[in-house]
Parts: structure tokens; C-alpha cells; sequence
């Protein structure tokens, strides 16, 4: 909560000013969940189940363990807006300089604890044998790419939170792009399987944090001239850091408890055999396509509500907040009817497999109508990142976790994969109507009087 008079820095949100950063981060967004349906549909069309749901367990297990990391992103993107609204002369160096140390640290690590984070994912999703094959060929390739992951998020979260959107879609689409090239040209030219799906990413992941470190550097005009405006003493600033690890910590908090979700989606997939795990992995994906869409105008509620805060300017904050909400239902409303009416055809061409199929048909009503569910969930969780309300964050998505459990415990036995798509909906809800609460309660005390 701030205290004390600060100045002020007054500015008026308009539609365009969500569209110009919603629409080059949607298409970024989207390109991270078509690689993903590029991946299966490349597995899928060799007719494989077990490959295929290696694949699906093999990208979850990557999903759960960056997720982590996720605080990397948006905890930079959240500070870099409000350093951007405060009119911080060096563009919230500071902060992403933070990020990027931390950032090689934890990659490193990953690699280190490969071995017990293989065993972990298997001990805990309990594959069949032929999908345990599958998951351990892609993870041991894929577990390479960690440190340029965890990069391209400290990258990503700067260049949103200066509203540099176009910068961040142009990097994502390159390596997205050349994941999806090199996965097609690896499975169907080499022959490598899961193995060279796992590499696409790795190349991609290399590719875009090489270019996206350059660009960083020529923004403060050369690596000697962003080093004289980093100093050592103000990178181990003792309050900035505490600042930083205590977001970082609600923010891994809130990463595990979203990804925990999906996990005990996918390992309840699993266990009601390899069909249902494929099939509900398709319509997650297709799910996740409408997602990313959403997650442009949640990156513009983060990004501008952010900079109101940092400008201590009230106003701006209310537009943005209102201005998301009203976009945030034109896109979901939208996308959710068009992805019911062509699913059929999507799935269709996602999984030659006929089983698949027809059990993705069945639960396509319910898997879109998430859609309609999960949109005040995605555009509050752009609001309180700019905002760093991370506590607020953090308690409202365990205690949405803990309602997702209790209505799937009772829910599954009795509906099996209907009432496990029940508590989903439930979980979408309950993040929603928990965040409204908190937000309105602590709205007031994100401003102070004007200096």
C-alpha cells in the first residue's frame, strides 16, 4: 500500500492506447500455444498415442517447472511499469538487471537437478510404459533451453512494462517460429520423434535471448554505457531487493498454485487412460489459443494500471481498469463461439486418431464455454501484477486452488471427465469473484496526495 505525498503525473487511458499494446502481445501470446498444437499435430500424425501423450505429459512437466519462474516476468513487467510511471530516467534498468542474475542462477540450477526432476515427474504423473518412454526422450533434451527461458521472461517483462509491445511480439514470434520450423523439419526430416520436438524449442529459446540481450544493451546505447548506469551498489540496494524477492516469492507461490491445477487436471486425464489425456490435451490447447488472446488485454490492463500507479494518478487507473473489462468480454464472447462451431474441424486435423477424436467432441460444449468463465480471472490478474498486489495474488489463487479441489474430489467420481471440466469452471470463477473482493478493498490505497 503507498503512504506519503508523491507527485503526480497525470495521463488519459483511451481504447487505443489498450489495442496498441493488446494487439502486438496477443500476437506473441499466441504463437507460445500454436507451437504447442504444431507439437501434436507434428506427434499426433504419426499415429502414436503413447508418443503423443509423452509429448502432452512431457510439456506439461516444462509448463509446471517454468511456472515457477513466471515471477521473472511479471514481476519485472509490474516494477519497469510503475518505474515508467514515476518517469524513471533509466527505463526500470534496475530491475530487469535484478531479474537477469537471478534469472542464469535458477536456469543453471534446473540443469543441476535434472536427474530428481525427471523422477519427480514421473513418480507423480504415473505414466503408462509407452508414454514414460516418450516423456524421459523429450525432457532430457528439453531441461537445455532453462536458462534461456528464464532469460527471454526477464526480457519479455521489460520490454511490456515500457510498453514496448511490438518489441516483445517480434521476439516471440521468432521463437516460436523457428521452434516450429525445426520441430517439422526434425520429426519428418531426421526421424528424432519427441526428441526433436523438444530441440525446436531449445534452438528457438537460444535464438530470441541472443537477440532480445542486444536489443537491451543498444536501448542504453552499448554494454559500457548500461553498466555505468547499473551500478553495483544499486543492484545490492538492500530494500529494492527484499522488494524484490518478497514479489518474487508470492509470485512463485501464485505460479504454483495455477500450474498445480492444471497438473491435477492433466494427471486425472491420465489416469482415466491415454484417450482422455489426448483428448483433454487438445481442447486445453484450443482452450489456451483463446487464452494467450485474452492475455494481450490483461498485458495492456498490467501495463497501464501499472503506470498509474507509478504516476500516482487515480484516473488513468479507473480507465484502464474499466477499458480492460469491456475488451477482455468482446474477445471472449467472441472467441469462445467461434472456437465451439470450429472445433470439429480443429480437432479433426490436431489427431488423425479416431478414439481421440470423438472424445474431444464429446466435452467441446464445456471446454468452450471456459471462454465465458475464465476472462475476469485473466484481466485481474493483469491489474494486480501492475499493481504488485502480489499478496492479494498469491491468497486469492491458493485459496481458488483449494475450492478446484474440493469441487473435482466430488465432482469426478460422480460426472468422471465432465465434473473434472466442472471444477475447472469452478476454479475460474472462484479466482474471479476473489480477486473483485480483494481489489476493491485496496483500490483507494494505491494512491497518495500529490506531493
Amino acid at each position: 500500500m503507498t503512504t506519503g505525498a508523491r507527485p503526480q503525473h497525470p495521463f488519459v487511458v483511451r481504447h487505443a492506447d489498450v489495442w496498441k499494446i493488446a494487439v502486438p502481445a496477443s500476437v506473441a501470446f499466441i504463437t507460445e500455444p500454436l507451437v504447442g498444437i504444431v507439437d501434436i499435430t507434428v506427434i499426433g500424425r504419426l499415429g502414436d498415442a503413447g508418443l503423443l501423450g509423452g509429448l502432452v505429459l512431457g510439456a506439461l512437466v516444462f509448463d509446471v517447472i517454468f511456472s515457477m519462474t513466471y515471477f521473472l516476468r511479471i514481476g519485472t513487467a509490474g516494477l519497469t511499469a510503475q518505474a515508467v510511471g514515476a518517469r524513471d530516467p533509466r527505463d526500470g534498468l534496475l530491475h530487469v538487471s535484478r531479474a537477469l542474475v537471478l534469472a542464469v542462477i535458477i536456469g543453471l540450477g534446473m540443469i543441476a537437478l535434472a536427474v530428481p526432476l525427471h523422477w519427480a515427474s514421473q513418480a507423480l504423473l504415473a505414466p503408462g510404459p509407452g508414454v514414460s518412454a516418450a516423456l524421459s526422450e523429450y525432457f532430457f533434451v528439453r531441461i537445455w533451453a532453462a536458462p534461456v527461458v528464464m532469460i527471454n521472461q526477464c526480457l519479455l517483462g521489460w520490454f511490456y512494462g515500457r510498453a514496448a509491445a511490438a518489441t516483445g511480439m517480434m521476439l516471440q514470434i521468432l521463437l516460436h517460429g523457428i521452434n516450429i520450423v525445426a520441430s517439422i523439419v526434425l520429426v519428418f526430416g531426421f526421424g528424432m520423434g519427441v526428441r526433436g520436438v523438444a530441440l525446436g524449442t531449445v534452438l528457438g529459446g537460444t535464438i530470441a535471448a541472443v537477440l532480445g540481450l542486444i536489443l537491451l544493451v543498444r536501448h542504453y546505447g552499448g554494454l559500457r554505457r548500461l553498466l555505468d548506469r547499473a551500478p553495483r551498489i544499486e543492484l545490492l540496494d538492500t530494500t529494492a531487493l527484499q522488494r524484490m524477492f518478497g514479489l518474487s516469492r508470492d509470485l512463485m507461490i501464485r505460479s504454483a498454485a495455477l500450474m498445480g491445477a492444471y497438473a491435477w487436471f492433466a494427471a486425472q486425464g491420465a489416469r482415466m487412460g491415454e484417450v482422455a489425456l489426448s483428448a483433454n490435451a487438445v481442447l486445453l490447447n484450443l482452450l489456451m489459443v483463446v487464452s494467450f488472446f485474452l492475455d494481450g488485454v490483461a498485458q495492456a490492463a498490467e501495463q497501464l494500471t501499472g503506470k498509474a500507479v507509478g504516476a500516482n494518478w487515480r484516473p488513468a487507473f479507473d480507465q484502464a481498469y474499466g477499458l480492460s473489462f469491456v475488451w477482455g468480454l468482446v474477445l471472449t464472447v467472441s472467441m469462445g463461439l467461434a472456437w465451439y462451431f470450429s472445433g470439429p474441424l480443429i480437432i479433426g486435423v490436431m489427431t488423425t486418431n479416431a478414439e481421440v477424436q470423438a472424445y474431444a467432441l464429446t466435452y467441446l460444449p464445456i471446454a468452450a464455454l471456459c471462454t465465458v468463465t475464465f476472462m475476469p480471472a485473466f484481466v485481474y490478474d493483469g491489474i494486480l501484477i501492475g499493481t504488485t498486489l502480489n499478496a492479494t495474488m498469491r491468497n486469492g489463487m491458493v485459496i481458488s486452488l483449494v475450492v478446484f479441489l474440493a469441487v473435482a474430489l466430488v465432482a469426478q467420481p460422480l460426472l468422471g471427465n465432465w465434473g473434472l471440466w466442472l471444477a475447472l469452471h469452478s476454479w475460474f470463477i472462484a479466482r474471479g469473484v476473489i480477486y473483485w473482493w480483494a481489489l476493491e478493498r485496496r483500490k483507494a490505497g494505491l494512491f497518495s496526495p500529490a506531493a
